[in-house]
């Protein structure tokens, strides 16, 4: 009855092991643009694995050339690097971007200018993708992911309790506080104090949830359906750089190369001897529609940003006078 019992106490910390894995929630190296915006009608920067067309969601009211402008992908360059707006200037802002980097150690990674003010107040910066990244997106053809955003492009699936969270970014000695901010299954933001981005060099920012019992015996342990439940997942929404007022201000640089979790699996993945989902297909069709939603909500919002980028004048005096041909003695 002993050997029993200490099997069955080895049995639960067996399975409470089982259920932590490590994943990477979004990999900068992987977003890198294989169509340059020049190629592509001067529209957007695209990367293949993350391309997405919401035109076929979009209103019928539409003409062709605008559904056009509804294609984009998380390629580093369109990554929205936006000041809050109390020291939003024309000048702040305008300076404030994402580009490509290259890394000796990584290979290709997102690197963020940002500019703050000088001002005895603090203040955001807001480093985002250019659209809210879609959790039921089919995959890319070829790919062994069950949607098109997992693997390192922003989203994962069957997420219980987080335990840790780390952040691969590059310090240049700026007092700034980093903060990460998650996203539910339910479209509710998990905000993340990472801590202070002053160091110098490639670091791990790491966040330890106080909660998490490492202990299956210290948890509330319930049996739940294993079928046709919703499927919890974690999506990447975007990073906080934050200045407070006693800080000074100017220009702000770092590098981000990826984002870690580990977690709790809330379904332990194993085989079953019927296979549910191909019998009935609840999940599918409950993810279907959910992608739906996702693209209609999307395709107004991307083509007003296309459209207002193709508005701005590209025109300048000095390149003007260059065109001009000198004038005749």
């Amino acid at each position: 009855m002993k050997r029993i019992f200490i099997l069955s106490i080895i049995s639960l910390l067996a399975i409470g092991s089982l259920l932590a894995k490590e994943d990477v929630l979004i990999d900068f190296t992987k977003l890198v643009a294989e169509t340059s915006a020049e190629d592509n009608n001067g529209v957007t920067a695209l990367n293949e694995a993350t391309t997405i067309d919401t035109s076929n969601y979009s209103a019928s009211n539409y003409t062709d050339e605008q559904k056009a402008l509804m294609k984009t992908s998380l390629a580093i360059e369109n990554w929205l690097v936006k000041i809050s707006s109390s020291s939003a200037t024309i000048q702040n802002q305008s300076v404030s971007k994402s580009k490509e980097a290259a890394s000796n150690a990584y290979g290709t990674v997102l690197g963020v200018r940002a500019r703050f003010p000088n001002a005895n107040w603090n203040t955001v910066v807001t480093i985002k993708p250019p659209f809210e990244i879609p959790a039921y997106e089919p995959p890319t053809e070829g790919s062994e992911a069950a949607s098109k955003f997992e693997g390192g492009f922003g989203v994962i699936k069957n997420v219980g309790t987080i335990k840790s969270v780390a952040v691969n970014v590059y310090g240049l000695n700026y007092s700034y506080a980093l903060y990460l901010i998650l996203i539910d299954g339910n479209g509710k933001e998990i905000p993340i104090n990472l801590g202070s981005l002053n160091f110098q060099g490639w670091g791990e920012l790491r966040w330890d949830n106080p909660r998490y019992a490492q202990d299956v015996r210290d948890r509330q342990l319930a049996s739940t359906p294993v079928y046709p439940q919703e499927a919890s997942l974690l999506k990447f929404g975007e990073f906080r750089v934050i200045k407070t007022g006693d800080q000074p201000g100017g220009d702000f640089i770092t590098y981000f190369k990826d984002v870690k979790v580990i977690y709790d699996q809330a379904v332990l993945e194993e085989d079953r001897d019927i296979n549910d989902e191909s019998v009935w297909q609840i999940q599918t069709d409950r993810e279907n529609a959910k992608n739906k939603a996702e693209q209609a909500n999307q395709s107004n919002s991307l083509y007003l940003q296309a459209a207002d980028k193709k508005r701005q004048a590209a025109e300048s005096f000095d390149a003007q006078q260059e065109e001009e041909p000198a004038a005749e003695e």
